[in-house]
C-alpha cells in the first residue's frame, strides 16, 4: 500500500502556486503511506528552458518543507530509477520507441507545417474534430521502402503512435479526485518523439512513469482531457497506467467578479516567491493551501491549535471538484497564528533570515540592537493568549518603526492627530501628570490603577461606563487618557500593550517624547 509520487517540474521559469499546491499533496500522500516522494526535471523543451531554474524551483520547494527522498536534487541525483533529468534518458526513450515501431504500433511522419496547416483547414470547413487522425494521417499507411528511401535523403520526420481509438465511443476511466467517468477515447495519432530527438510530454510521461515505478500521478485538471492518450500508451505497451488523481485549479476572482485560473501574467500569488518576498512564513501557506486540499482540514487545525499538521490524514475523497477561490486574508489568518506561537527567539531569527534576503533597512533595526528588538516582538508573545499583531515580515519594520527614536521624529514631525474633543491643554495638563507620577516601576495592574488615578484627579472617568452614565460630570474617560498618551508616544491609534510599550521604550525615552509633543503643543 506504499505509495510512489513525483513532482516533475519543467526549468521554464519560477515555481507557480498551483504547482506548489500539487507538489505539497504529493508530498503528503507519499509520506502518510511511508512511500516515496521523488522529483524528475522535464527540460525536453528546451526552447522555454531557462537556465538555472530548475536549481531555484528545488530551492522554493525546500523553503516550504517539500523535501524529496530521490530524484533530482540540482548538482546531483539519489535513487535506484535515474536518469531524473529527461534529457539524459533519450537511450531509453529511443528503445521504446524502436519497440512500437517493431509493433506496428508506431511510424515516421514526414508531413511538414504547411501539410498540416492544409489538413487543419479541410477539417474546419467539413466541421470535423481536429488533428492528425484516421483518413488525415497522410503518412500512417505508407510502406516500409518509401519510409525508408525518404528518411535516406534526409526528409525531416517526427515519430507518431497509431491510435486504434474513436472519438465517437466512450471508455470508462477512473480517477481518484473526480471517481469513475466516461470520457472520449482517443484516435488521434500523436508525435511521441519530435525531430529533435526528445519525447514529447504525452510519450515521456508513459515511460518514466513506468520504469520510475510511479504508483499514483497527480496532476492538474487541465490534463485530464489527455488522460485518453495515456491509458491507449499505457495499454499499447502492455503496462498497467498508474493510478491518476487530478486536481481542481486555484482560482482568483477578477475586477468583473468572474472566477478565472490564477494566472501568472496577471496575479503576483501566482508565483511562491511572491510570499516568500513579502514574508509569509512558509508553514503558514502550506497550512492555507490544505485547507483548500481537504474540506476537513480547517476544522481539525483549529482542534490542534496549529501544530502537528504531518498528523493529519489527507484524502481524495475530502477533495473539492470546483477550483478554490485564492483568499489572500485567509492566508494571513494563519500566518498571525502561526507567527504568535513562535518563541522570541524563533521569531527574531525568522525576522532576520528574511531581513537579510530581502529588507536591508529592517536588518539595520535589527542588528542596531538585537536586545531592543527581541523585547519589542516579545511584548505579550510568550504568555498562553499571545498577541496576534505580526502576520508577514514585510509589515515588520513599518509596524515597530516608532520604537527607534528617530524614526518616531519622522513619524511625529508636526502634532498628531488627537480627539478634537480635548483643547492642547487638556493633552498637556495629561502629559505633564503622566510625566511626574506614572511609575513603570510596578506590575501592569498597579499600574493602570495609577493611571486611572491620574485621569480621576484631572476630570477623567475611571471606566467607560461611568463616562458614559454622567458624561457632562467629566471631561473623557480612562480609555481617553490612555489613547492621548498613546498617541503622544507613537504617533498611533493602535499598538501594542502601553504598559509593555512604556516599558520597552524606557522612562527616559517616555519622558523625552512627552517632552516632544509639549513643545509641539
Amino acid at each position: 500500500m506504499k505509495v510512489r509520487t513525483r513532482f516533475a517540474p519543467s526549468p521554464t521559469g519560477f515555481l507557480h502556486t498551483g504547482s506548489l499546491f500539487m507538489s505539497m499533496i504529493c508530498h503528503k500522500v507519499a509520506k502518510q503511506s511511508d512511500g516515496v516522494f521523488y522529483i524528475r526535471l522535464e527540460d525536453t523543451d528546451t526552447k522555454r528552458e531557462i537556465e538555472g531554474s530548475g536549481e531555484k524551483l528545488l530551492e522554493q520547494l525546500y523553503a516550504f518543507g517539500i523535501i524529496p527522498d530521490e530524484g533530482y536534487l540540482g548538482d546531483h541525483e539519489k535513487g535506484s530509477y535515474g536518469p531524473y533529468i529527461q534529457s539524459h534518458r533519450a537511450d531509453l526513450y529511443k528503445v521504446v520507441i524502436k519497440h512500437l515501431l517493431e509493433e506496428g504500433k508506431a511510424y515516421p511522419c514526414f508531413c511538414s507545417g504547411e501539410e498540416l496547416n492544409e489538413i487543419r483547414k479541410v477539417q474546419e470547413s467539413k466541421k470535423l474534430n481536429p488533428g492528425y487522425w484516421g483518413e488525415f494521417a497522410r503518412c500512417r499507411d505508407l510502406d516500409n521502402d518509401e519510409r525508408v528511401r525518404r528518411i535516406q535523403n534526409g526528409e525531416p520526420f517526427v515519430i507518431r503512435f497509431r491510435s486504434e481509438g474513436n472519438h465517437e465511443n466512450k471508455i470508462m476511466v477512473h480517477d481518484l479526485v473526480h471517481g469513475d467517468f466516461e470520457i472520449a477515447q482517443n484516435d488521434q495519432d500523436i508525435v511521441i518523439y519530435k525531430s529533435d530527438g526528445l519525447p514529447t510530454y504525452h510519450f515521456a510521461h508513459c515511460v518514466d512513469d513506468h520504469f520510475m515505478r510511479t504508483t499514483t500521478v497527480i496532476r492538474g485538471e487541465e490534463w485530464i482531457a489527455s488522460l485518453p492518450i495515456h491509458v491507449e500508451l499505457f495499454e499499447a505497451m502492455g503496462w498497467k497506467a498508474p493510478n491518476y488523481a487530478h486536481l481542481p485549479v486555484i482560482m482568483k476572482l477578477d475586477e468583473a467578479g468572474h472566477k478565472r485560473k490564477l494566472s501568472k501574467r496577471l496575479d503576483p500569488e501566482a508565483a511562491v516567491s511572491y510570499f516568500l518576498k513579502d514574508g509569509y512564513p512558509t508553514e503558514a501557506l502550506i497550512m492555507y493551501l490544505m485547507t483548500i486540499a481537504n474540506s476537513n482540514f480547517e476544522e481539525w487545525i483549529l482542534a490542534n491549535k496549529f501544530e502537528h499538521m504531518e498528523e493529519f490524514k489527507f484524502t481524495f475523497t475530502k477533495m473539492s471538484l470546483e477550483g478554490a477561490l485564492f483568499d489572500i486574508g485567509k492566508l494571513a489568518f494563519f500566518s498571525r497564528e502561526i507567527l504568535a506561537k513562535k518563541d522570541k527567539e524563533t521569531f527574531f531569527n525568522m525576522a532576520k533570515v528574511y531581513a537579510e534576503e530581502y529588507s536591508p533597512s529592517l536588518l539595520a533595526l535589527i542588528n542596531k540592537d538585537p536586545e531592543y528588538f527581541k523585547a519589542i516582538i516579545n511584548i505579550e508573545r510568550e504568555k498562553e493568549n499571545p498577541r496576534k499583531d505580526y502576520d508577514k515580515f514585510s509589515n515588520l519594520e513599518n509596524m515597530i518603526s516608532f520604537f527607534y527614536h528617530d524614526n518616531y521624529l519622522k513619524d511625529v514631525s508636526s502634532l498628531p492627530e488627537y480627539n478634537p474633543k480635548f483643547s492642547h491643554d487638556n493633552i498637556k495638563e495629561l502629559l505633564l501628570k503622566v510625566k511626574s507620577d506614572l511609575s513603570l516601576e510596578q506590575d501592569e495592574q498597579s499600574w493602570f490603577n495609577n493611571m486611572k488615578d491620574i485621569g480621576e484627579s484631572l476630570g477623567y472617568a475611571p471606566s467607560g461606563k461611568i463616562y458614559k452614565a454622567e458624561p457632562d460630570k467629566y471631561i473623557g474617560s480612562v480609555s481617553d487618557v490612555a489613547e492621548m498618551l498613546r498617541i503622544s508616544l507613537t504617533g498611533r491609534k493602535n499598538t501594542p500593550n502601553l504598559y509593555w510599550l512604556m516599558k520597552v521604550l524606557s522612562k527616559e525615552e517616555v519622558n523625552l517624547r512627552i517632552d516632544y509633543i509639549i513643545s509641539l503643543l
